[in-house]
């Protein structure tokens, strides 16, 4: 059983319908994108060159499974987001490489977060989804 502070959960839960200030999440689109399977991955791997940017062919390569046209796919909504930002120098042969902005660079304080919070609560959720297929069977 996960050990939860019902009086905390209390507490939590009446401080946000106490809040003039809380609003849910917004459904632009942001939420959906940071839950699909490649948009982390290529914010992890452009965080990770921190002050540089990385070539197409690079991400690529670093990020097991993802097709060049998913990648492209997921760079072009990225950077209509203005998570990304796109520098094309036309040489012979063109080069393009992708970086974070300060925008794409912000959001990678809540995914760390995000992060924290899973690697910590990993093995509570493993443990609910146990009990729940046990149950379900």
């Amino acid at each position: 059983m996960i050990p939860l502070n019902k009086a905390v959960t209390e507490n939590a839960g009446e401080a946000l319908e106490n809040d003039s200030s809380f609003r849910p999440l917004p459904s632009n689109g942001i939420c959906t994108r940071l839950g699909d399977k490649w948009t982390v991955q290529i914010l992890w791997q452009l965080s990770i060159v921190s002050g540089r940017r990385l070539r197409f062919s690079a991400l690529n390569r670093h990020i097991d499974g993802i097709t060049q046209r998913m990648l492209t796919m997921t760079l072009r909504n990225l950077e209509r987001d203005g998570l990304v930002v796109r520098h094309y120098y036309p040489e012979i042969p063109p080069r393009v490489e992708y970086e974070l902005t300060e925008l794409g660079s912000g959001i990678l304080v809540a995914l760390e977060n995000l992060n924290l919070w899973l690697r910590t609560n990993m093995h509570y959720i493993d443990e609910c989804r146990r009990a729940y297929d046990k149950a379900a069977v």
